[in-house]
């Protein structure tokens, strides 16, 4: 679902497309104030993903999701199955008209007090190590306040996943303080077999769980 009119009233002239069911994430108030999570999305196969990792989020009481994807990442899922605010590169172009609107990277860097990368292709881990940020998530992350979690789960190709920029990739986003889920081995939907693939959703849900208990702001109701 693209994102609808957001809290902040004004955001409310800038978002014409927006349609999603849940509120666009931004300044809550005080009360009632939920646990963040951000999910980003990359143009990887295991993106089919993407539903059921939003909707295992979404058991978790106390938690409010929202969701940012790279452009190839829409290959793999449909908005329509993506029951939260779901964001894009032309959000961030489309509110930004002047000097007073919003920053969208900035406005959902305030706003998340998790960020989970699922999965993480080959491009933008590549990406982030080199501190490239061209999109709207790469923009997020390089944004990041460090102080807070980012949780990375890695996925590509065998072959990818073996070249050996990869392991370097991945201990640099280690010293910036990320943590990674690592990748398992399985057949691959390529067909080739080895280690690449996406952390199955149970392991990635069991890491947020992990994070958000050690977050003294985080209670479970």
């Amino acid at each position: 679902m693209e994102p609808r009119p957001g809290r902040l009233p004004e955001l409310e002239a800038t978002r014409p497309h927006m349609e999603p069911k849940a509120s666009c994430p931004a300044a809550a108030p005080l009360m009632e104030r939920k646990f963040h999570v951000l999910v980003g999305v990359t143009g990887s196969v295991a993106a089919l993903k993407l539903p059921l990792l939003v909707s295992k989020l979404l058991d978790i009481p106390g938690l409010e999701v929202a969701v940012v994807t790279t452009e190839r990442a829409k290959h793999f899922y449909s908005p329509q199955d993506i029951p939260v605010t779901l964001y894009s590169d032309a959000n961030e172009w489309e509110m930004w008209k002047s000097r007073s609107d919003p920053v969208l990277h900035i406005d959902l860097r305030r706003w998340a007090d998790l960020l989970l990368v699922a999965p993480l292709d080959a491009n933008t881990l590549g990406k982030v190590a080199s501190g490239i940020c061209d999109n709207l998530l790469t923009c997020v992350i390089r944004a990041w306040d460090r102080s807070k979690p980012l949780l990375f789960c890695p996925a590509m190709n065998t072959a990818m996943w073996e070249h050996p920029i990869t392991a370097q990739q991945v201990d640099q986003l280690k010293a910036f303080g990320y943590v990674e889920i690592p990748c398992v081995a399985k057949k691959l939907v390529c067909g080739d077999e080895g280690l690449g693939a996406m952390a199955e959703v149970g392991t990635i849900m069991d890491k947020v769980k992990e994070v958000l208990f050690q977050h003294s702001g985080f209670q479970q109701s």
